[in-house]
């Protein structure tokens, strides 16, 4: 098995996972290159790989992990977006929409935030910066190696990232997805949004931040045609100030708004800030539940998955939605099959990763599956078990078999 180096958060839960799994098996424990150090110039992948004793023709197997969950790291990427950060034009060639920040702050404000429990800090501003980064190891990779072997790509990684951009891959691959109402650049604002809403005769949809994870940033939004009523279900809430301007934040739970005012004010940060949206599919349901699958595919062959069971249409686990398994919520073995096809189908437009968690759904009417999302971090699925094995022990397994990417 290659030596290994995780470029991610050490001491979080992915990152102690998957050194667990490698314990299990009888792996030396991966060396762990931390995002903050990397951004703080402290390290780099040059400097770890020769304390590895690496050489060209020995390259380590590289996985990036999720950056979340670490403010003092989120803060760093977003003063990495600056507008006056010192980067390379080169480093923004992965940033295909909005590629000025909305209402930017300098590198200095960003290296001075404080942190805010729950509030949602620049997103478009550090979408920029992670992309810059992701840019910036690929090519000290690409110096370092002859052929880096990642676990994921970097440029995948960004791709999958953005929601808009993944939404454009796969509906030019023939992959099932959901219409998309407009090009992000048609709708800029709420009003918009409305209007095309009419003319496309359209009043239910999913309106997601392209940069967002775990459900943060992501609206199910309704109108009614006749009287104009609208619904909002999101778990974006908004505070609002007479002299300084509103504080967005991710409340953690589902709120359901009712609101002209509430509703328009959330929808227009989000447009500003870069979104997706799309034609809002009918999930099929588990008694008086719906639910949708996530799905995960390793080297091509998809294995762990899990049916996310909700009585709202937000489906994500740490909404207090129900896991089970897919038997459990009657789906036949025929069925498990095709999503397992679309799943695996869906990955292999990504030639150069290795894993990703897809989630589908099943249309209520038909059953038939559309991809909702590609998650290049979608693999911490707890209680999860595939041949005996947990999802980091079969990454393990399955890429000592195969490291070529």
């Amino acid at each position: 098995m290659k030596s290994m180096i995780i470029i991610g958060n050490s001491g979080n839960r992915r990152t102690t996972g998957l050194q667990a799994a490698r314990a299990r098996l009888g792996l030396p424990p991966a060396l762990v290159l931390d995002y903050l150090d990397v951004l703080q110039g402290k390290a780099s992948l040059r400097s770890v790989a020769q304390s590895m004793g690496q050489t060209v023709n020995e390259p380590p197997l590289l996985r990036l992990d999720a950056p979340g969950e670490h403010f003092e790291v989120e803060r760093e990427l977003i003063a990495l977006g600056a507008p006056d950060a010192a980067t390379q034009h080169l480093d923004e060639r992965w940033l295909r929409f909005n590629k000025n920040p909305v209402q930017p702050i300098s590198t200095k404000m960003a290296k001075t935030m404080e942190e805010v429990k729950g509030k949602l800090y620049h997103p478009s501003q550090w979408f920029r910066g992670y992309c810059i980064l992701l840019s910036q190891l690929d090519r000290e990779a690409a110096h370092l190696w002859d052929m880096p072997s990642w676990m994921n790509a970097p440029e995948d990684i960004a791709a999958m990232f953005d929601k808009r951009h993944t939404h454009d891959i796969l509906s030019s691959a023939g992959l099932p997805v959901a219409r998309r109402l407009a090009a992000p650049e048609a709708i800029p604002d709420y009003d918009t949004l409305r209007d095309i809403m009419v003319n496309k005769r359209t009043y239910r949809l999913f309106i997601k931040l392209a940069a967002g994870s775990g459900a943060c940033g992501v609206i199910a939004y309704q109108v009614n045609p006749v009287t104009g009523a609208e619904s909002a279900v999101t778990t974006i809430g908004v505070e609002n100030y007479v002299r300084r301007p509103p504080i967005f934040y991710n409340v953690k739970k589902l709120v359901n708004y009712k609101d002209h005012q509430v509703i328009r004010q959330i929808i227009n940060w989000l447009l500003r800030h870069g979104a997706h949206i799309e034609q809002w599919i009918p999930k099929a349901s588990y008694r008086d539940r719906t639910f949708d699958i996530r799905q995960l595919v390793v080297a091509g062959q998809a294995c762990h998955s899990i049916a996310r069971i909700s009585r709202t249409p937000i489906t994500n686990l740490h909404l207090d939605s129900d896991r089970m398994s897919l038997e459990e919520v009657g789906i036949s073995e025929h069925l498990q099959t095709t999503v397992r096809q679309c799943a695996e189908q869906t990955l292999s437009v990504f030639p150069r990763s290795t894993v990703a968690g897809i989630d589908v759904c099943l249309s209520s009417s038909s059953y038939r599956p559309y991809v909702l999302d590609v998650n290049p971090f979608g693999d911490l699925l707890y209680h999860s078990y595939y041949e005996g094995h947990d999802p980091y022990e079969w990454e393990m397994k399955m890429t000592s078999l195969s490291t070529t990417i």
